[in-house]
């Protein structure tokens, strides 16, 4: 094997490989060989088939096999000489290939840039930590409480009124035609609540047992359904029940109710789940910090090729939204360059993230992989055991779940070097905190 360097610019690197036709020929005359010992023809015995017949059936087969595998190897062992770290799979150009001579053919890699030896120390971040006021606890185990209330049939009869809830039959239609999905038989609606399409349940207030209201709205004009956004509907309501609600008051029974025993282990637990959404919002904005920083302080080059996949990731994602009828900015060639300024700049990070992981020996354990696999079952309630095992018969889909574990600890690792300070603040101003951070950066929220 002979391999050329042809060029090696930035990233890139181009070799030229021969493959003596002497090599190709013994490696076929191994094969056929092999084939000898066992291959059967009509008219001969297993073992007993010439082996210049064998080459006459199979050779071209065999040539093609030869072949591909010298490509491979070579190529394999050309990138390990020269202690490359490919980026992407390496294309590959045969130039000359034909039976009795020499192959020659051109391979293009781009490499993993060099990040070199990090220093997170001088990072200065700030953390900011919001405790869980009581009103918060007491606001929670109302709503706890308003979600378990009892319905009794409203007595005397009368009609329907706003907090009620009403059991209906509905037909939508849009010029007179129903349309898919706008029907529905004893459906339960509490007036009131917002569920459905604005001036909806409205309508239905002052509604009696047994009649028929037509509802009259209006799709809103970002409504997801593209084909009813902006529409005027008629949905024609049957009024079958109407019930009004019993309050249940935040004590022991309701406690015991939803599994806890009173309502001081039900208060402090509820408590916890707060505080724990208040330090996920926390970790989500040093985080969204520390990869800004990251992102300003480290301008090496980035493979062309990553880069290339990651704006078509995201633009696969850009067309399907707007497919489904979503508003987004006319400069189409505006928004493409926004994105893919996004690639690459999520394309450095992972670089960046996988370097740090890499040197720091930062692993993911079997455990924390079949943790993750717990919480992706645990989303779908009633349905865990057929995600347990739909994870269990897809290898790669479980693999899947290995990046965002990884770059949390990488994430992890990183914090624990850097300069973070915390700031006492209260839930309201942590949630318009986050919220300000979320709309300064519109189009990386687009991209997801």
């Amino acid at each position: 094997m002979q391999v050329t360097e042809l060029s090696a610019e930035g990233l890139k690197r181009q070799f030229k490989i021969v493959v003596p036709a002497g090599d190709l020929s013994a490696k076929v005359d191994e094969r056929l060989a092999e084939m000898a010992q066992t291959a059967a023809l009509p008219g001969f015995r297993p073992g007993k088939v010439p082996v210049s017949l064998l080459k006459k059936q199979y050779g071209q087969a065999l040539f093609g096999e030869a072949v591909e595998q010298a490509v491979n190897t070579s190529t394999a062992k050309a990138i390990e000489d020269r202690g490359l770290r490919p980026a992407l799979q390496p294309r590959v150009d045969l130039k000359q290939l034909e039976e009795g001579k020499d192959v020659e053919f051109e391979v293009a890699i781009e490499v993993l840039p060099e990040i070199g030896k990090l220093d997170f120390s001088g990072i200065e971040l700030e953390r900011l930590k919001a405790a869980v006021p009581d009103k918060d606890v007491d606001d929670a185990l109302e709503r706890i409480a308003k979600a378990n209330r009892d319905q009794k049939p409203v007595d005397p009869p009368r009609p329907a009124q706003k907090g009620d809830a009403i059991k209906l039959d509905f037909v939508g239609s849009v010029d007179g035609t129903e349309f898919p999905g706008g029907a529905a038989t004893d459906y339960t609606l509490e007036l009131g609540s917002g569920s459905f399409i604005p001036g909806f349940e409205d309508q239905l207030i002052g509604a009696e047992v047994g009649k028929t209201v037509d509802v009259k709205v209006t799709f809103p004009a970002d409504y997801g359904a593209a084909e009813l956004a902006g529409k005027d509907a008629v949905f024609k309501c049957t009024i079958k029940e109407i019930r009004e609600f019993v309050d249940k008051p935040a004590d022991d029974e309701l406690a015991k109710k939803n599994n806890f025993e009173n309502l001081e282990a039900m208060r402090k637990a509820v408590g916890e789940r707060i505080g724990q959404d208040y330090t996920q919002i926390s970790r989500q904005m040093v985080k969204r910090q520390l990869l800004d920083k990251l992102a300003d302080s480290h301008k090496f080059e980035v493979p062309e090729g990553l880069i290339e996949g990651e704006f078509g990731a995201i633009w696969q994602r850009i067309e399907e939204a707007k497919k489904n009828g979503q508003k987004l900015e006319d400069d189409e060639e505006k928004m493409k360059k926004e994105y893919r300024e996004i690639a690459e700049r999520r394309v450095r990070l992972g670089l960046l993230l996988a370097d740090v992981g890499r040197s720091n020996n930062i692993e993911v354990t079997p455990e924390e992989l079949n943790q993750a696999v717990m919480r992706e079952a645990m989303r779908y309630p009633g349905q865990e055991r057929q995600v347990l095992e739909f994870y269990g018969k897809n290898a790669e889909l479980k693999e899947q779940l290995r990046a965002p574990i990884f770059e949390e600890k990488t994430v992890d690792f990183i914090l624990e070097l850097a300069k973070v300070s915390e700031k006492s603040v209260t839930p309201e101003e942590l949630l318009k905190a986050a919220r300000e951070a979320e709309e300064e950066e519109p189009a990386e929220k687009a991209a997801n």
